[in-house]
């Protein structure tokens, strides 16, 4: 529950002893008055245990919600640290625009723990996992950095969204605490130290691949990005320095967070300049809108996107037959045995296949677990800091590889940065 103690908060002010009145009887008050002071007295009394009932009643109910919600999720693992296990915390948007990012990294985190202590953990030592909403907000990533830091988090996945990771990042880097976030993907998010990494690719690696990709098969591209979006800005600030240096033109027009819902001027812009593809480098549910716009207009050339663009199909209608596809390190129609066991657990657990977020959720998780394993910690009261320092010299040292649902043979480089090898997956609808 969320809050604080809704009993505390409506006991109000204390109640006074029974007994001898501490002021006298205003003798205007005569004899009546003692009586009419007692009345006025137990109808307080009354009136204080209905708020406190009502309280409780409340919070009962918003504590049996939340655990509707739980299940819905199809999730038994409950979120939270438990005693004597290691202790891995993250946060992501669970509500807000974004929240689909946070809860598939989420659910895909809940498939890896479940995963490895069904296999025992490390030596018998089992793993808990929690995760704070941050609905992308930076400053609200920054608290529930503090609250699962003060819960004992020994080891985490950062946050999910670039803009709140970086305040993650700033504050994890503060105090040593290893992070390794499965979608942050801004440049600045592991600039803020060495003990910052990530699973996906970068906004410069996916501009630069954007820039190669298009230019193989189109004469005029157009752009639309989101100017005042840390991820949407980066890539596309990658995207034209290698365009520029392959010597080629493009066409762009941007929006901000204050007018991200009508994208008529956009299309008509890229549309009458004849582009004869759109890149997107923002997230799907803008993505979406324009889409829709330009089919409205009747302009069905391709689109081309980034990792953001994964779920891009839960934004669509009947109206958009133009072809999508995006750059992504995950698919989930590959025949990889990885993936296949990963998607049939994901899928049987929550009623749905995974996206790429909940590969890079699993993923992360199981990179600091293997990570463990290979550097031999099995001190379940090992200190943050101490884990940190055991991490960061795995990833780095040259000889430790992770092969997982989103890359075979990751590698990290000092700068935190993962080495693989990109997909272009088409959106099926």
């Amino acid at each position: 529950m969320y809050g604080e103690d809704a009993g505390n908060v409506a006991d109000g002010k204390k109640i006074p002893p029974e007994g001898k009145p501490k002021t006298k009887i205003p003798p205007h008050g005569g004899i009546d008055a003692a009586p009419h002071r007692y009345e006025k007295r137990k109808e307080e009394r009354t009136m204080k245990k209905a708020k406190r009932f009502l309280s409780v009643l409340v919070a009962s109910v918003l504590f049996v919600t939340a655990a509707l919600t739980l299940v819905s999720c199809g999730s038994d693992t409950k979120l939270g640290f438990k005693d004597g296990t290691f202790k891995i915390g993250a946060t992501g948007p669970l509500t807000g625009d974004t929240s689909a990012y946070g809860i598939s990294v989420r659910n895909g985190a809940i498939i890896a723990i479940e995963e490895i202590n069904a296999a025992g953990g490390i030596d018998g030592i089992l793993f808990s996992f929690d995760m704070k909403d941050d609905m992308s907000e930076a400053q609200k990533a920054a608290n529930g950095y503090f609250a699962l830091y003060e819960d004992g988090m020994q080891a985490s996945i950062g946050a999910v969204t670039s803009g709140a990771c970086k305040s993650f990042a700033d504050v994890a880097q503060a105090d040593g605490v290893f992070a390794l976030t499965p979608s942050a993907s801004a440049a600045e998010v592991i600039a803020a130290g060495d003990c910052i990494f990530r699973v996906c690719f970068g906004d410069p690696q996916q501009g630069t691949i954007a820039a190669h990709t298009l230019t193989k098969t189109y004469q005029k591209i157009g752009v639309v990005y989101d100017n005042s979006d840390t991820y949407s800005a980066g890539i596309y600030a990658a995207f034209e320095e290698e365009m520029q240096a392959l010597g080629k033109t493009y066409e762009t027009t941007s929006f901000e967070k204050n007018s991200n819902t009508n994208f008529s001027a956009q299309i008509t812009k890229l549309k009458s300049a004849g582009c004869d593809v759109i890149f997107l480098p923002i997230y799907y549910t803008q993505a979406g809108l324009i889409a829709k716009e330009a089919a409205k207009q009747g302009y069905n050339v391709p689109i081309f996107g980034c990792d953001g663009l994964d779920n891009i199909e839960s934004q669509l209608d009947d109206s958009v037959t133009a072809e999508i596809s995006y750059c992504t390190p995950f698919d989930v129609r590959s025949t990889d045995p990885a993936v296949e066991k990963f998607v049939k657990a994901y899928t049987d657990k929550f009623g749905k296949a995974p996206d790429q977020f909940a590969a890079d959720g699993y993923d992360a998780v199981m990179i600091i677990y293997e990570a463990m394993k290979a550097a031999g910690v099995k001190d379940v009261e090992i200190s943050a800091a101490d884990l940190s320092e055991i991490l960061k010299a795995t990833l780095t040292g040259g000889s430790f590889t992770y092969s997982g649902v989103t890359g075979k043979n990751m590698k990290w480089t000092a700068d935190g940065s993962c080495e693989k090898d990109p997909q272009i997956v088409k959106v099926e609808r």
